[in-house]
């Protein structure tokens, strides 16, 4: 059997077609922001769990997620690719973060069990989602606008992220204690929710669905291309090395989102008005990163305007590493975040510029395997290194609030060892050749 492969429509979008993919990435930027990196890993680690356990199970819960991620993306891709059905599993996966998300107003102090089980299912729909989503790029932008259109949307999307911090924050100055925090976890469902809407009513599918061979259905024709893609994955080497790279310095990225507000908490004392003040400050640098790399992408190319934001992040790991202070905790939330725009940002295009016309999706589920795979090693890594270097500094005779911080400051140092690991594979990516296959 010869496989069709899908092909993208040629009609020129329409503004408020391109406005409706940026504002999915507004809503799904405001689960990131407060359940990732303000509100939710910090209450999580503090307050759900406790002490240096909550670290070793906030790794855990997020490397959950992304496993499965892993492990169900290529073939979902492959199944939406054929059947022109990206919007269906993106508004499924949608449905899912923003239920879960809300649920967590369950996860009480001490209630481990709703509260892991919980973020692992809403962050196994953002994460899921986040597959589809990418994948309509190339049917909103042609290849020569990629960059400028990818760079739009995550500073967009990151000024939604703000948007949602600035309206839960007025209530947690205000409000004392945790019930606070989880109703802020509910607001951030329906924020997601509303912000979505328009991707669903606005932006039409232009790939079409392929007929099904006789004896056929979706799942073994996505068995079948996914098994010929890995036969002739010759063809795409430089892909599979930028895959390669993008495996090892995405776990930098995914660890150090994840755990920012936890080591806010931990090494700084920060509370949680404080956390999101960070978070704030963190996002605009991020937006200013997405706006700059987004041009700079067109302009050097996708390989050295990723290499140039990948240096930037280990100088933010190091600054970080080596920071005393507060105040100085903050200012590396500017250039992390600024780096970290770039990174995930060019990440994005740069699959677009080697993914061949019609095969979008399962590029993009392949992208989401070494992304959500990495997440599953390098947090749980990060949370196993802090976990552990507590109780042996502990045993060592320090105090336990001391152990902690101890155990904080060997697990950033494992940050930087990843992206420059990456940083080094991806040395070895010539993005010429790669484009010249798509």
């Amino acid at each position: 059997m010869t496989t069709v492969s899908l092909q993208t429509q040629t009609s020129p979008t329409t503004r408020r077609e391109r406005w409706a993919w940026y504002l999915y990435d507004f809503g799904n930027s405001a689960y990131a922001a407060v359940v990732l990196l303000a509100v939710y890993s910090a209450y999580f680690q503090g307050v759900v769990v406790g002490g240096a356990e909550g670290s070793r199970l906030w790794g855990l819960a997020v490397g959950i997620a992304m496993l499965v991620v892993a492990i169900t993306s290529p073939i979902l891709g492959a199944i939406a690719d054929f059947s022109g059905a990206k919007k269906k599993f993106l508004l499924f996966y949608t449905i899912m973060a923003c239920v879960f998300t809300a649920g967590l107003f369950f996860a009480e102090a001490g209630n481990v069990t709703i509260g892991m089980g919980f973020f692992i299912l809403a962050e196994i729909g953002y994460r899921s989602a986040q597959v589809f989503y990418n994948a309509l790029l190339p049917e909103i932008a042609a290849p020569h606008e990629m960059g400028r259109i990818s760079g739009n949307g995550w500073a967009i999307g990151t000024a939604g992220g703000i948007l949602c911090l600035l309206i839960i924050l007025p209530l947690i100055v205000m409000i004392d204690g945790n019930l606070i925090i989880r109703v802020s976890l509910v607001i951030t469902a329906v924020f997601f929710a509303l912000s979505a809407l328009p991707i669903f009513l606005w932006l039409p599918e232009r790939a079409k669905a392929k007929s099904l061979p006789a004896g056929e259905n979706y799942f073994s024709v996505a068995l079948k291309q996914l098994s010929q893609t890995v036969k002739t994955a010759s063809q795409f080497k430089e892909f599979l090395k930028f895959m390669a790279a993008f495996l090892i310095f995405n776990d930098g990225v995914i660890m150090a989102l994840n755990f920012a507000a936890i080591i806010g908490a931990v090494l700084y004392g920060l509370d949680q008005t404080q956390l999101i003040i960070f978070v704030i400050i963190v996002q605009l640098s991020n937006v200013a990163g997405a706006y700059a790399f987004g041009n700079w992408v067109d302009k050097l190319g996708g390989k050295r305007a990723l290499a140039i934001s990948i240096l930037f992040m280990i100088a933010a790991i190091l600054w970080l590493y080596f920071n005393t202070s507060a105040t100085g905790f903050y200012l590396v939330g500017i250039l992390a975040g600024f780096a970290m725009a770039g990174i995930q940002s060019v990440s994005r295009t740069m699959v677009s510029f080697f993914a061949p016309p019609g095969r979008s999706a399962e590029f993009y589920g392949f992208f989401a395997v070494a992304g959500r795979t990495s997440s599953f090693i390098g947090p749980t890594v990060y949370g196993l290194i802090a976990a552990e270097a507590a109780l042996w500094y502990q045993a060592q005779g320090e105090t336990a609030a001391t152990a902690e911080q101890l155990g904080q400051k060997l697990a950033i140092l494992s940050i930087g060892i990843f992206l420059l690991i990456g940083l080094a594979i991806l040395s070895f990516v010539n993005e010429k050749k790669a484009r010249s296959f798509s």
